[in-house]
């Protein structure tokens, strides 16, 4: 099973990582990480960088495609080289997903038409521009397309696609692997549960 990850300019350091790490524990995955062109890429604070080791002609026709979001994600939908990419790799995969805004674009690649999907709180109404059924949840799948909310759920993604990519208890496995076992010392890491005004706060800190 071949994983591409692509990358470009202020990506969001674990919307990548997070899936990686799962992805590339599991028996039977490799993880590439892609770009319009080959060397480090900068995320979104601009201190940490990913190595993009293959472009986009490079590997046309993986088995999975995990699209990042971040800061950098509307400079990004013009990418036309990164957005067609997305859509010509989709008739090509087992199973096409994105965490936090990296759904939107899926949504420009034209993947996302009537089709319920998830992202960041702060980004779940501009899925509608492009014809998605903007979904609340944590992860969302339809079909082969699985989309995860922001940065932290990830890792959910994709310890919710190993189990259907492979079976529950790989996915277990990787699970108790890498520890996750999460116990959030506030209950506010949801706009469920957070006040407008920590909201605010909260969106304020994007780079």
């Amino acid at each position: 099973m071949h994983v591409a990850i692509p990358l470009y300019p202020r990506f969001t350091a674990l919307d990548a990582v997070g899936p990686y790490t799962v992805l590339a524990f599991a028996p039977g995955h490799t993880v590439t990480f892609v770009a319009g062109r080959t060397g480090p890429v900068p995320d979104d604070h601009g201190t940490l960088t990913i190595n993009a080791t293959a472009t986009y002609a490079d590997l046309p026709a993986p088995d999975v495609i995990v699209v990042p979001g971040g800061s950098g994600t509307f400079d990004a939908l013009a990418d036309e080289a990164l957005v067609s990419w997305i859509g010509q790799a989709h008739e090509h995969t087992r199973w096409t997903t994105s965490v936090c805004s990296g759904s939107l674009l899926l949504g420009a690649a034209g993947l996302l038409d009537g089709v319920p999907a998830t992202s960041h709180w702060a980004l779940l109404d501009a899925l509608k521009q492009y014809g998605a059924e903007p979904t609340a949840e944590r992860v969302v799948s339809s079909g082969k397309i699985v989309t995860g909310a922001g940065v932290s759920a990830g890792i959910d993604m994709a310890l919710a696609l190993l189990s259907r990519s492979s079976d529950v208890e790989t996915a277990q496995t990787v699970q108790l692997l890498i520890e996750y076992d999460p116990q959030p010392p506030f209950d506010c890491g949801s706009a469920k549960n957070a006040s407008q005004d920590m909201m605010a706060r909260a969106l304020s800190l994007l780079p």
